[in-house]
């Protein structure tokens, strides 16, 4: 465990709060922890996701429902620390923390933490595509990368499948789809959405609403590219890197250790960078 993280995680009132409503239960669903610390869902959501990642709590399905509890393992290193530090001298409080932090369903196999990533472009074809293809391969289980537009084209751009191919990437699962399915009641929770237009070109992007951390990465659309074949190809080139650089700074953010403000003031910072179309 990475201390300096996990203090950094747990420097913030909610996370504290969700640890004490947590702390005694056997895990308790999404719902009944929003009741007890009233904030909105997608605020919920992230802190959750961010506790994960600190390894202070853990997810387990259960049916429909996704249980939270408190992780044992964690919060023994976190009170062996500070035991160890304060310099007690007294190795047996080590087995008290043990069987005060001890895992209620260790049985249970955790889920992944992991922050869901949604890419939204107009067509859903080419960029915000890239952009799912990317992360899933970068993200090293972390992400979890979806793609979706307003007015999704019938299939991706076949000059990006093929370039994504030709870079080793998985594009079985790649299609085109409306940004409606990540709208309803059974979607998964997004914790970013990330839209990838080139609004100074007056392209639209749809509104997703305030369930998540938003940004905008405007980057030129390909099937706006012109010339020969050499010259779009370089475009379409210049594209992937442009995002792949992007993202891997996303990627390195240390997102269990910032707040909401923070983490989108570094969303829109990762946006200034972004190139104009020519």
């Amino acid at each position: 465990m990475d201390i300096s993280a996990t203090f950094s995680a747990l420097g913030q009132t909610t996370r504290v709060q969700l640890l004490r409503a947590l702390a005694g239960t056997p895990g308790m669903p999404a719902g009944d922890l929003r009741a007890r610390v009233d904030v909105p869902a997608s605020t919920l959501s992230f802190h959750l996701a961010a506790l994960e990642q600190a390894g202070l709590v853990r997810a387990t399905r259960r049916g429909r429902h996704i249980i939270y509890a408190l992780r044992g393992a964690g919060l023994r290193d976190v009170a062996t620390f500070v035991t160890e530090t304060c310099g007690t001298g007294r190795p047996e409080r080590r087995d008290d923390l043990a069987r005060l932090f001890a895992d209620h369903d260790d049985a249970a196999p955790a889920m992944t933490p992991a922050f869901n990533v949604l890419f939204l472009c107009t067509r859903n074809s080419a960029r915000s595509i890239m952009a799912e293809a990317i992360l899933e391969r970068i993200g090293k289980g972390r992400f979890r990368a979806y793609s979706a537009g307003s007015d999704p084209a019938p299939e991706p751009l076949p000059e990006v499948i093929q370039r994504l191919q030709a870079l080793g990437h998985d594009v079985s699962r790649l299609r085109c789809k409306s940004w409606h399915e990540f709208a309803g009641p059974n979607a998964p929770r997004m914790d970013f959405v990330i839209a990838l237009c080139d609004t100074p070109r007056g392209r639209r992007c749809p509104e997703f609403g305030d369930t998540a951390l938003t940004g905008a990465w405007p980057l030129p659309d390909p099937t706006k590219f012109t010339g020969r074949p050499v010259e779009r190809a370089v475009l379409l080139n210049e594209l992937y890197g442009a995002l792949r650089r992007r993202l891997e700074i996303f990627c390195s953010l240390p997102i269990a250790s910032l707040d909401r403000l923070a983490i989108k003031a570094r969303l829109d910072e990762i946006g200034d960078n972004t190139p104009r179309s020519p």
